[in-house]
């Protein structure tokens, strides 16, 4: 690489790049050759799981078993040190080093070049390569196993055969991944350039949302959808609010679906996005089957006359605790929920079905319960209880019967969380956290998330929570909440309430 030339492009077969150290085609199709890659001391610490190496792993035995005679890889940045004569890796170290582990677990008596160099001692790598190194092995070792039948009483050179065969499995998934798989690469002699680059692949400088990374996902997912379906389904995604599409997934849906599990959710991140994945067109175990059935009768039904002639309402084909579909109908699971959050949020009297002109709500907007980490976190709380309870019991057009049982819904979510902020001095995520899973030192600390999922029905649900929700003693308030002037209205709220704790004592929760 001389100094005019300050940038190459390439394409660089992983075989060739691991094992021969080469790049085919640069440029104008000239070969490089003595390719010797290096983790340069500035890059984080190898972070893939095996979670992470297994999932690759499983996308390349999908595009092999899909025939594909390329299958891209990712980008490949790398800073071209012309004294040293090395490559340093910019971007695209986690995959190239998952690579290199795979590579050395199929070919097994083969050398690395690449793993033999000496990286920064962190405890990150050393778990990663190890436990990944393992994964690929086990992998490995379960693909020479397979049996292509479940005949038991097989002679021994039926059992040879069958390893014969199961080998040449292993080593055409070797083959395919040496000679098919392919990285983009780009090559700078210029270091700022480099990094330059590496911020433009991310989003212009920005940093990919989750979401992002889901929405490429399961556009490849919808392959066999025409050019103009599929516009229009990017469109839609695009003419969102991109910021309060992360929320959505990262603040929301994420946090509610972990919840209802009974597990702790702190971040949504490109290592735990799999749980928005869902269910292939592939996928075809009995559990696939049913989930991608009930999708496809709800969307039979609402395609056809049915609805028009019986005068039911569509059929919704989305609930929160059930698997996505992938590819489109993750695109239409997105805006459902959108949608249906929006009309949560907004309170306007004459916009929406669910919300409307609640007076505990019209208290909680105003800019002080707006403010704060602790404020914004308890409406989170509220917000995703009105969120569940309407995905599992108000159809799209809800009778008044429906929205009388929701507003009593709506007080004693209010209650539940709220007795949360009532007890907290300074409230974060953590504190939260504990008091859904269930803390027993807190009031009112239970899953209320899992109590709507598992209530038969709206009624149900009511006579439980009556029955588990407690009033809140004034012993029990943290020092910053105030009891005195607790009837006081806002003088220029148009009657509103300022008080949260004021619709406590008028629901009977509050006590001296």
């Amino acid at each position: 690489m001389n100094e005019k030339q300050a940038l190459q492009l390439g394409i660089a077969k992983v075989g060739e790049l691991l094992l021969q150290g080469e790049i085919s085609r640069v440029n104008d199709d000239h070969p490089l050759k003595d390719i010797k890659l290096v983790i340069p001391n500035y890059q984080r610490p190898y972070k893939w799981t095996a979670k992470n190496a297994i999932q690759l792993l499983d996308d390349i035995i999908e595009a092999k078993n899909d025939n594909k005679e390329v299958y891209r890889v990712g980008t490949l940045i790398l800073h071209y040190d012309k004294e040293k004569n090395i490559y340093n890796i910019v971007d695209g170290q986690q995959r190239v080093t998952t690579f290199s582990l795979l590579l050395l677990a199929l070919l097994e008596e083969q050398r690395i070049e690449f793993l033999d160099q000496q990286v920064s001692d962190n405890p990150y790598t050393r778990v990663n390569v190890a436990n990944n190194y393992r994964a690929f092995v086990r992998r490995r070792d379960a693909i020479a196993d397979a049996h292509t039948n479940g005949d038991v009483s097989k002679t021994k050179e039926n059992d040879q055969e069958e390893k014969i065969r199961n080998d040449r499995n292993v080593k055409d998934l070797r083959v395919f991944i040496e000679k098919q798989c392919e990285l983009i690469v780009v090559i700078t002699n210029d270091i700022s350039e480099a990094f330059q680059f590496f911020d433009s692949q991310n989003a212009r400088g920005k940093k990919l949302y989750p979401h992002d990374l889901l929405k490429a996902y399961h556009l490849r997912e919808m392959n066999d959808i025409g050019v103009e379906e599929t516009e229009k389904v990017v469109k839609r995604w695009e003419d969102v609010n991109q910021n309060k599409l992360a929320d959505l997934f990262g603040e929301y849906l994420f946090r509610v679906r972990e919840w209802l599990r009974g597990n702790y959710a702190w971040e949504l991140n490109e290592h735990n996005i799999d749980k928005f994945k869902g269910i292939s067109k592939r996928d075809n175990s009995p559990y696939a089957q049913f989930f991608k059935g009930a999708f496809a009768y709800a969307d039979m039904v609402n395609r056809s006359a049915m609805p028009f002639v019986s005068g039911m309402h569509d059929m919704n084909p989305f609930q929160l605790d059930a698997p996505i579909v992938a590819g489109k109908p993750f695109f239409d699971y997105t805006s459902h929920y959108f949608e249906i959050l929006k009309d949560i949020q907004n309170n306007d009297k004459y916009v929406g079905y669910f919300v409307n002109g609640n007076e505990i709500v019209m208290t909680l907007d105003l800019p002080k319960y707006r403010n704060g980490v602790g404020n914004r976190i308890t409406r989170k709380l509220f917000d995703l209880a009105a969120l569940l309870y309407v995905d599992r019991f108000c159809p799209a057009k809800p009778t008044q019967n429906d929205l009388d049982l929701f507003e009593q819904f709506l007080v004693l979510a209010f209650i539940w969380a709220y007795s949360l902020r009532a007890q907290y001095y300074s409230l974060g995520w953590t504190s939260a956290q504990k008091y859904i899973m269930g803390n027993p030192d807190v009031i009112n600390s239970f899953n209320l998330y899992k109590s709507i999922s598992e209530a038969p029905s709206p009624t149900v649900l009511l006579s439980e929570l009556a029955d588990k929700i407690k009033p809140l003693s004034s012993g029990r308030l943290a020092s910053n909440a105030k009891v005195d002037n607790i009837d006081e209205m806002e003088k220029d709220g148009g009657g509103v309430y300022s008080y949260y704790l004021h619709y406590f004592k008028k629901h009977n929760f509050y006590t001296l």
